[in-house]
């Protein structure tokens, strides 16, 4: 994870090191899916990996959307 001060910013990193841009979030958006992927007690012993569809229900839920946000 990087973090940028805007999407110019990161736009000009992405250019200035080849890279491919990614997805964005915002700060509030990162809590709301550190908060959605981690709810559950992963020392639990019921606990489980997500699977795609509900790893894409979370990105959705949260207006992430595109390619970048597909796991297929």
């Amino acid at each position: 994870m990087l973090l940028f001060r805007s999407e110019e910013h990161a736009s000009r990193w992405c250019r200035r090191w080849r890279m491919e841009h990614g997805g964005l979030l915002t700060l509030d958006q990162t809590f709301a899916l550190a908060r959605a992927w981690y709810e559950q007690d992963r020392r639990s012993p019921e606990w489980r990996r997500p699977t795609l569809d509900q790893a894409e229900a979370i990105f959705r839920g949260l207006g992430l959307a595109g390619p970048f946000w597909s796991l297929r």
